[in-house]
């Protein structure tokens, strides 16, 4: 990356100035520093990991511990012909953090079990759900608490598609 001053310096002056999350600022007000990506790599796989967590309280100077390239296909997908994907209609799990638009990684080789959050086929559609057992019976349970939960320990027509792994979450 082309770490540039918002203050004085070209290219985040460009930056800032020109088209982009930055547009219409004046550069000379900037006090911060804008990072310009540089062109991609077509031979390089994934992007930069960090080696240090990013913080949620003070600032980390993180881009000195760049550890490796991470490519997220790799992390997310750990049985290709068992995994894929799908994007979130509604609101239903909001409370375990799945959002209407989201996107679903799922894996149809992991044993679903008590308490995994779970892709089942339910009356013609595929929904998300939290699986429960309680009591003996197996329930399809949201995570909002405005939707109710269904009982499909005596339906022939449900089943468990896979078992959601990874949730990509768009700001």
């Amino acid at each position: 990356m082309d770490a540039t001053k918002g203050a004085g310096a070209d290219k985040g002056a460009g930056a800032a100035a020109g088209s982009g999350p930055l547009e219409g600022l004046d550069p000379a007000r900037l006090r911060f520093t804008v990072f310009v990506p540089e062109e991609p790599d077509p031979g390089r796989e994934g992007q930069p990991l960090f080696f240090v967590p990013v913080s949620a309280g003070f600032p980390s100077p993180a881009e000195d511990y760049v550890q490796e390239q991470l490519d997220l296909h790799k992390l997310v997908v750990k049985n290709p012909p068992a995994t894929f994907f799908l994007r979130v209609k509604g609101d239903s799990m909001r409370g375990a953090g799945i959002h209407d638009g989201d996107l679903l990684v799922v894996d149809r080789s992991r044993s679903p079990s008590s308490g995994r959050i779970v892709v089942a086929a339910w009356e013609g559609e595929l929904i998300v759900k939290r699986l429960k057992v309680k009591a003996g019976r197996v329930l399809l349970a949201p995570d909002n608490p405005d939707y109710p939960e269904f009982d499909i320990t005596d339906c022939e027509n449900a089943s468990v598609w896979g078992v959601v792994t990874y949730v990509v979450h768009k700001l």
